[in-house]
């Protein structure tokens, strides 16, 4: 996990996971009226909740798993049908629909402050997140694979709370059709990534080669 391809790797399918392109524009919705200070104070704030619970997961999600009997192998084709099934979303746009229906009902309960519901969960660390975090644990050996790991997750989240800052400039740049596009091109990677952690499950049970 300490070597360059498996970080690469590792930050990618989080950085898919997130997609923090496709959250500038909820960003914006939720915090339309609000002045830059404001924002970036919600932004900074989701961002650290979001990392709180990365980090829940990443050292105890396994330990969860074992006690209910579910083997990592198991869990990481579970995971790669998740992941491309969250692929497909992506691709046929089904994902920001849902998003922004979270995103709007997070902004009615919680229209003052959206940092924790619905920006922090489910928006950044969500059902896709939480898997990959977990699948990624999986395949750490040490405490080295550990802060290799918590150091992918800070990148992606100081990748989206830099987002989070540029919102106005990105929506303006890319407008509806690039973050279109982005968000395909981003799924077709997801597909594939989610079909590796299939293969690499079924190897441990034997079943490929």
């Amino acid at each position: 996990m300490t070597e360059l391809p498996a970080l690469i790797t590792a930050f990618t399918t989080l950085f898919i996971i997130i997609d923090p392109p496709g959250l500038a524009p909820l960003f914006l919705a939720l915090t339309q009226g609000m002045s830059t200070a404001q924002r970036r104070a919600i932004g900074l704030r989701a961002c650290l909740t979001a990392g709180g619970l990365m980090i829940v997961f990443l050292f105890l999600g396994e330990a969860v798993l074992n006690f209910i009997g579910i083997s990592m192998p198991a869990f990481r084709i579970a995971g790669g049908v998740l992941l491309f099934l969250t692929a497909l979303d992506m691709l046929f746009q089904r994902r920001q629909a849902r998003r922004k229906e979270s995103a709007d009902e997070g902004g009615q309960e919680h229209h003052d402050d959206p940092s924790v519901f619905p920006l922090a969960i489910p928006l950044i660390v969500g059902p896709g997140a939480i898997t990959t975090i977990i699948l990624l644990a999986g395949q750490a050996e040490g405490a080295a694979d550990f802060a290799a790991i918590g150091g992918v997750m800070a990148a992606n989240l100081v990748l989206v709370f830099g987002t989070f800052l540029i919102a106005p400039f990105v929506e303006r740049v890319l407008g509806k059709v690039g973050i279109n596009v982005v968000t395909r091109l981003l799924g077709m990677l997801l597909a594939a990534l989610a079909v590796q952690f299939i293969l690499d499950g079924l190897r441990s049970f034997g079943f490929a080669s």
